[in-house]
C-alpha cells in the first residue's frame, strides 16, 4: 500500500510528458477509412461535439459534425507534417497575403483525403444526403477576387507538392462585403460568414502576439552601444486561428494562420460600474475594428489609418509567430535565410520589412549591415499591378504617427540606397528623385522599398513582367540586373477541374487515365481526340450537362432562367473601368438596337444569354454606375418581346467562388477584353479555357500566353496592341473621334443618352456616357469597332458546332501549363529554393 501511494504521488508531482517520450512521439491514430469508421466517427462528432443526437440534430448540427470528421482524418497528418518540418528546420515559405479567396472547404478537403464516396455512403447509412449537407457550408469572405483567389490556389500547390509553407493573412469578422441589387444598383450588406461559426479553424489564444502602435522612439546606451527603442502608446493583441491545407492524395497538410484583433484591456468593470457601459468597451471595440472588414473604405483620413493598421497588423504578427514561436529558441538568427523566404503577395505586406529590420536590429540586438543583410536575403515581392494607383503609398505623417519607429527605418534605407544609386550614376538628381523610395511629397512608396528590400521582384505574366520592367520600374531594372523575372500565375486544377466540372474530370480520366490532376501537362494527350466525333459528342453532352447545373443553381438561388440553347457568353471579374465591362455592354446594346430597329431579324441573331458577374469598391462611383447601367440594360433587354429567346442578360449578384464553380464550366466564350497593357495576367482566362470555352480578349495579361498555346485559330483576338496603346496615348486621344466614325457606336451611346434603359431620365446614366465621350480612359471606344467585328467571327464559328467543340477540346488539352503547380514550381526554382520533404 505505502509503495503504490508512492508511486501514485511522484505521478502525480511530475505530470508532463518530455517531448521526447514514447507517448509523446507516438503518431495521432487516423480513423479507419471506411464507410462504417466514417459512420462512427460522424456520429461521435454529432453526440460528443454538437451534444445532439442524429434524431434531433439540425442541418447545421449535421454539417458541423461532417465537417469535424473529415477534420479528424486530416489530423493526424497535419500534426506529423507541423512535428516532421520542425525537427528538420529545413526552408520554408511563409506566404504573406491580406487576401485568400478560400471557397467552400468541405468538398476540398474530402476530395483531398479521397474520402468523398466513403462520405456520401455513410450519410445515406445515417440518413442524409451530402449533396444536403453539403449545401450548409458559407463561404469565408476573406478575399476580393483574383489576388485572393490566387492565394488560395498557391498555398494547395504547396501542400500538393510537399513543400513546407504557412500562409500568413487576417482574419476578417465579415470579410467582403455581401452585394445585393435594390433597383438595380449595388448595394452593400455584411458578410456573416462567421455568424454559425467556422468548424475549420483552430483558434489558440494562447499564442497571441502584442502589436503595438502609436508612441515615439527614444536612444539609449547598450554597454556602450547607441541603440533606439520603440515606445509605443498603445497596442492590441493579434490571435491565431489555424486552418488545414491539405495536399492532394499525398498525406501532407500545411497550415494558413489568419489573425484575429482583440484588445489587451476588453473590458473596464470599475467604468461598466459606474455606469459608463459604452466607455467600458471602447477598447474592444477599437482594437476589433482592425480585423472587422476586408479593405475598408479609405477614402477618409481614418479608413487610410484603419486599412495600414491591418497590414501592420498581420506582418508584425506573422514575423514575431515564425521568429519567436517557430524557431528554436536559441536559433541563429544569422541563419534566418537558410530557413525562411518571406513571400509579399502585392504591396499590402511590404510593411514587414522594416518591422523585420526592427525585430533584428532593436530587439535581438545585430548590427544594422547585417541585419539589412539578412532582410534583402529574406523577402521576395510579387507585383500585381501595372495601374499607377494600385501601388501603394503611405503619407510620411500617418507612417510616423502610427509606427515612428517603421519610418526612421525606412528613411535610412532609403538614405543608403540613394548613397549607392549616386555611387553608381554620379549625381544626377532625376534618376535620384525617381528611384527615392521617398516620393518628393514626402509619401512612401512601398514597391520601391519592395524591389530595394526584395531578394527577387516577379511579374506574374509575360508581357506583364515585360512592362514591368521597362514601363513601371526600369530605373530598378536598370540598376539590379537579374532581380526581376516572370512567373506566370495559374489555378489549382483540384477545384477548377475537378471539383468544379466532374463531367469533364470524368472524361479526361476515361480518355487518357488518372494522374493528370498533378500533372497537368498531361492534358496534351487530349489533342488526339480533338478530331474524334464520338469525342467530340461526348464533350458537347458535358458542357450541356454543366449548362444544366448552373440554370437550376441561378433558378434557385436568383430566380433567374437559363435557355438550353444559347451560346453562353460570360464576362466575371473585379468592376473597374480598366477591365471594360462598358465595352461589353456596347456590344450588347449593338446586338439589342440591331433587333429593336428593325434592321435585322432576331432569327438573324446567334441566341445568347450574357453572364455578369462583378462587384464594386464601395467608394468606386463610375464602378458602380456601370453595375446600375448593366443591371438597366438587361432590364429592358429581357423584356422585349421583339428579342425573346434571342437575348437575355444576367446578372447575379454576389459571384463568388461557389457560384464561379458553376459558372466557368458552363461557359462557351470567356470574355477577357482589358485594355492591353492594363491587366497583369488574370486567372479567370486561365479557369474558362481549362473548362473548354474560347476566349475573346485582347493581347493583355496571360491572354498573350494562352493564344499562343491555344493557337490564333482557337482565340478571337482583337484591339491594340500595348505599343499601339502607348502610342495613341503619345499622340492624344480624343474619344469623340471613334464615336463620330462608327455609326453602331454611336447608336449604342445615343441609346444610353436618350433614357431608353432609364425609364426616359437622361441624367441618370449621363456621367458614363460623358466618362466615355471626353475621356474613356481605358480606350473602350477605340477598340469598339474591331471587338464588333470579333463578335461576328465568334457567330460564325458557334454556328458550326463540330468546329466550335474541336476549338474547346484544344484549349483545354493545351492550357495544362496554367496549373497552380508549375507556378509554385517557377517559384521554387527562380526565387524560393524551397524542395519539398520527401
Amino acid at each position: 500500500m505505502r509503495t503504490g501511494e508512492g508511486v501514485y504521488r511522484r505521478t502525480v508531482k511530475n505530470p508532463r510528458l518530455q517531448p521526447s517520450h514514447p507517448i509523446a512521439l507516438a503518431p495521432v491514430q487516423a480513423p479507419e477509412p471506411t464507410v462504417d469508421g466514417f459512420v462512427t466517427q460522424f456520429l461521435r462528432n454529432l453526440n460528443n461535439g454538437r451534444g445532439v443526437a442524429l434524431s434531433t440534430s439540425t442541418a447545421n448540427d449535421r454539417y458541423f459534425a461532417l465537417a469535424a470528421t473529415v477534420r479528424d482524418y486530416l489530423m493526424a497528418r497535419w500534426l506529423e507534417d507541423v512535428r516532421r518540418q520542425r525537427s528538420m528546420q529545413s526552408k520554408g515559405v511563409a506566404y504573406l497575403s491580406a487576401e485568400y479567396l478560400l471557397g467552400r472547404q468541405l468538398d476540398n478537403n474530402l476530395l483531398a483525403t479521397g474520402l468523398t464516396d466513403i462520405a456520401a455512403e455513410a450519410l445515406v447509412a445515417c440518413g442524409l444526403d451530402l449533396e444536403d449537407v453539403r449545401a450548409l457550408e458559407v463561404e469565408p469572405g476573406l478575399g476580393n477576387g483574383g489576388l485572393g483567389r490566387l492565394a488560395a490556389c498557391f498555398i494547395d500547390s504547396l501542400a500538393t507538392l510537399g513543400v513546407p509553407s504557412i500562409g500568413y493573412g487576417i482574419r476578417y469578422e465579415y470579410g467582403i462585403f455581401r452585394q445585393t441589387f435594390v433597383d438595380g444598383e449595388q448595394v452593400e450588406q455584411a458578410d456573416s460568414w462567421l455568424a454559425l461559426g467556422s468548424p475549420w479553424e483552430f483558434p489558440h489564444p494562447e499564442a497571441a502576439q502584442t502589436i503595438s502602435f502609436g508612441g515615439h522612439t527614444e536612444t539609449y546606451d547598450d554597454e556602450g552601444v547607441t541603440r533606439t527603442r520603440w515606445e509605443p502608446s498603445w497596442n492590441v493583441l493579434a490571435v491565431p486561428y489555424n486552418y488545414m491545407v491539405p495536399g492532394y492524395h499525398n498525406g501532407r497538410v500545411n497550415t494558413l494562420r489568419l489573425w484575429s484583433a482583440q484588445a489587451t484591456k476588453g473590458f473596464d468593470l470599475r467604468v461598466f460600474n459606474a455606469g459608463d457601459y459604452q466607455e467600458a468597451v471602447r477598447a474592444q471595440t477599437y482594437a476589433e475594428n482592425i480585423s472587422k472588414v476586408l479593405y475598408p473604405e479609405d477614402s477618409t483620413p481614418q479608413g487610410k489609418e484603419l486599412r495600414l493598421q491591418q497590414q501592420y497588423f498581420f506582418v508584425a504578427a506573422s514575423i514575431s509567430d515564425f521568429v519567436n514561436l517557430i524557431l528554436p529558441s536559441d536559433f541563429d538568427m544569422t541563419q534566418l535565410p537558410e530557413r525562411v523566404i518571406f513571400q509579399l503577395n502585392d504591396t499590402h505586406p511590404v510593411i514587414g520589412v522594416p518591422e523585420l529590420m526592427r525585430v533584428l536590429v532593436d530587439e535581438r540586438k545585430l548590427e544594422w549591415d547585417a541585419a539589412w543583410q539578412i532582410t534583402q536575403q529574406c523577402f521576395a515581392y510579387t507585383c500585381h499591378t501595372l495601374l499607377p494607383e494600385a501601388l501603394e503609398v503611405w503619407s510620411a505623417d500617418l507612417l510616423g504617427r502610427l509606427l515612428p519607429r517603421h519610418l526612421e527605418i525606412i528613411y535610412r534605407i532609403n538614405d543608403e540606397f540613394l548613397e549607392q544609386v549616386r555611387a553608381r550614376f554620379g549625381d544626377d538628381g532625376d534618376r535620384v528623385q525617381r528611384m527615392s523610395i521617398i516620393s518628393p511629397d514626402g509619401s512612401v512608396r512601398m514597391a520601391f522599398l519592395a524591389t530595394v528590400a526584395g531578394s527577387k521582384v516577379n511579374g506574374v505574366a509575360e508581357l506583364h513582367s515585360q512592362l514591368l520592367r521597362e514601363k513601371v520600374l526600369p530605373d530598378f531594372d536598370e540598376f539590379y540586373p537579374g532581380k526581376f523575372t516572370n512567373v506566370t500565375n495559374g489555378v489549382t486544377p483540384r477545384r477548377f477541374v475537378r471539383l468544379a466540372n466532374p463531367g469533364l474530370s470524368r472524361l479526361i480520366t476515361d480518355t487518357i487515365g488518372a494522374g493528370w490532376l498533378t500533372d497537368l501537362d498531361r492534358l496534351r494527350e487530349l489533342e488526339d481526340y480533338a478530331d474524334d466525333a464520338e469525342f467530340r459528342s461526348a464533350f458537347r453532352a458535358v458542357k450541356a450537362a454543366n449548362k444544366r447545373v448552373l440554370a437550376r443553381t441561378l433558378a434557385e438561388r436568383d430566380g433567374l432562367t437559363v435557355a438550353d440553347d444559347h451560346l453562353l457568353d460570360v464576362m466575371v471579374k473585379r468592376l473597374h473601368e480598366y477591365k471594360r465591362q462598358t465595352l461589353k455592354l456596347l456590344h450588347i446594346i449593338t446586338e439589342y438596337d440591331a433587333i429593336a430597329s428593325g434592321r435585322v431579324t432576331a432569327d438573324q441573331v446567334t441566341p445568347r444569354t450574357f453572364v455578369f458577374g462583378a462587384k464594386a469598391a464601395p467608394g468606386y462611383a463610375m464602378a458602380k454606375r456601370i453595375i446600375h447601367l448593366i443591371n438597366a440594360v438587361g432590364s429592358v433587354v429581357n423584356d422585349d418581346p421583339r428579342v425573346e429567346g434571342r437575348l437575355k442578360v444576367l446578372f447575379p449578384p454576389n459571384y463568388n467562388v461557389t457560384l464561379a464553380e458553376r459558372v466557368v464550366p458552363a461557359a462557351d466564350l470567356s470574355e477577357q477584353i482589358s485594355l492591353a497593357g492594363k491587366e497583369a495576367s488574370g486567372t479567370g482566362n486561365m479557369k474558362f479555357a481549362l473548362n473548354g470555352a474560347l476566349t475573346i480578349g485582347t493581347d493583355d495579361g496571360a491572354n498573350v500566353e494562352i493564344r499562343e498555346l491555344v493557337g490564333d485559330d482557337n482565340f478571337f483576338l482583337f484591339g491594340m496592341a500595348e505599343p499601339e496603346v502607348a502610342d495613341l496615348q503619345a499622340r492624344g486621344y480624343h474619344p469623340i473621334d471613334f464615336v463620330r466614325a462608327d455609326e453602331n457606336l454611336s447608336r449604342a451611346l445615343d441609346l444610353i443618352s436618350s433614357g431608353v434603359f432609364s425609364d426616359g431620365d437622361a441624367s441618370v446614366f449621363e456621367p458614363v456616357v460623358t466618362n466615355l465621350t471626353h475621356h474613356d480612359p481605358f480606350m473602350a471606344l477605340a477598340d469598339y469597332t474591331e471587338y464588333i467585328k470579333a463578335q461576328k467571327r465568334v457567330d460564325v464559328l458557334y454556328a458550326d458546332q463540330d468546329a466550335w467543340t474541336r476549338a474547346a477540346i484544344l484549349n483545354v488539352a493545351r492550357s495544362g501549363f496554367f496549373s497552380s503547380d508549375r507556378s509554385m514550381r517557377d517559384y521554387i526554382d527562380r526565387i524560393w529554393h524551397t524542395p519539398p520533404i520527401v
